[in-house]
């Protein structure tokens, strides 16, 4: 019975790897057979088109103004501008705007003009502030150089305590000049040129 008991105790030593083996080899045969494969995403881009119309997609523009402001400009497409370097043109677009003292803008806007200096974003411009504002306008101007943002085209605004309605609107430091504000100086949000309010208490 011992020796019948050894016998069998060998026999296993050889034959459960043999059978793990087995199993192995043939779960990754059949892996290889498997119709799931992993895809690497691709962006759904015609490039020889873009080459054609030498345009870049999905640009992403960040920097600092000398004020301090952070900004963060993505486009679905920029169309570089002309030899002498005068700019481009950017379709849907989003800006991201950050001064020192902790006010945030958010712009978005169908299309973009950029030139020297600055993001002039048209085609019905949405922006929403940190403080509770919400201003749509057909065109507003962003500075790269200093934090001043400016709408000349007309400004509809949603306050925290009701609607305004003006010719012009501009959002800069204290002082109303392309100023010193990397000091935490706060910024103003002037609105001119035919002011409506209406009071919603």
């Amino acid at each position: 019975m011992t020796v019948s008991r050894t016998r069998i105790v060998r026999w296993l030593r050889v034959l459960l790897p043999l059978v793990a083996l087995a199993m192995l080899s043939t779960m990754f045969l059949f892996s290889r057979g498997s119709d799931t494969e992993s895809r690497i995403p691709y962006a759904d881009v015609d490039a020889q088109a873009a080459a054609r119309e030498n345009r870049v997609v999905a640009p992403e523009y960040s920097g600092v103004t000398g004020d301090g402001a952070q900004l963060t400009l993505r486009a679905a497409t920029v169309t570089p501008g002309g030899s002498g370097g005068s700019g481009g043109a950017a379709g849907d677009v989003a800006l991201d705007w950050l001064r020192p003292d902790g006010l945030r803008a958010d712009l978005t806007a169908p299309q973009a003009g950029l030139t020297d200096g600055l993001v002039r974003l048209e085609g019905g411009v949405r922006m929403t502030t940190s403080s509770g504002w919400q201003l749509d306008a057909p065109q507003i101007d962003a500075r790269t150089n200093t934090s001043v943002i400016q709408a000349d085209q007309g400004v509809e605004a949603q306050a925290p305590f009701g609607q305004i309605t003006a010719g012009r609107m501009r959002l800069a430091p204290d002082d109303g000049a392309a100023g010193d504000s990397a000091d935490g100086t706060a910024a103003i949000l002037n609105f001119s040129d035919g002011v409506r309010l209406i009071y919603q208490p």
